[in-house]
């Protein structure tokens, strides 16, 4: 199975060009930047549009408006919007944690990642784990951002791949035991879009 990996185009989607041949497409969140419901339909519209036999998405910090939406009516049958939700393609189990800073805020995103199940394939979130891909400078120097919380959830299963984004400046694949984790963040911390969709060729 060949995986389409994006993050984090905030509105600038139609402007990634041609994408590369793949089975299935992953987005995992920031597809909006002012979080309104005009940018999601406008994003949505295009990702339905796209030529993969299955096409998956979740919401970022900054998709507000998709808050509250655990499921999205009318969305094709090939689209999959993961919302603490899995699907599975052809044997490979994919689940999806979005995020949402009020459930940051009041504890709620650590006990969605608590409910992530123990077979999940290829985990989709969009805050990276503490230490893998989340280096970045907010002004006191870079550090890793990501969530302690989530890396230990992840020790805890036998995932293959997690996919993720929101740290714009920490595009890059590590792999660490038989986990890869790929942060593919298309723009960087001054929204230009400067990295290419990530592609992997996986077997599981």
């Amino acid at each position: 199975m060949t995986i389409l990996h994006i993050s984090d185009t905030h509105n600038s989607h139609k402007e990634l060009g041609t994408l590369p041949e793949a089975d299935v497409v992953v987005h995992s969140g920031d597809f909006t930047r002012e979080g309104t419901e005009t940018e999601a339909y406008d994003f949505m519209d295009w990702f339905c549009d796209l030529p993969y036999k299955h096409k998956i998405f979740i919401a970022g910090n900054h998709d507000t408006c998709m808050f509250g939406a655990e499921s999205i009516e009318g969305l094709p049958n090939d689209v999959h919007y993961l919302c603490d939700t899995g699907i599975e393609i052809e044997g490979v189990k994919f689940w999806g944690v979005p995020m949402f800073m009020n459930d940051l805020v009041n504890g709620k995103l650590s006990e969605y990642y608590s409910q992530i199940p123990d077979d999940t394939d290829i985990l989709i979130t969009h805050q990276p784990p503490k230490g893998m891909c989340d280096l970045a400078d907010y002004g006191n120097g870079l550090e890793h951002k990501g969530s302690v919380l989530l890396l230990e959830r992840i020790e805890q299963l036998h995932i293959r791949y997690h996919l993720f984004g929101h740290e714009h400046d920490a595009y890059e694949v590590h792999k660490q035991g038989n986990v890869v984790f790929s942060n593919a963040s298309v723009m960087d911390s001054k929204y230009n879009l400067i990295n290419k969709p990530r592609l992997f060729e996986i077997n599981i």
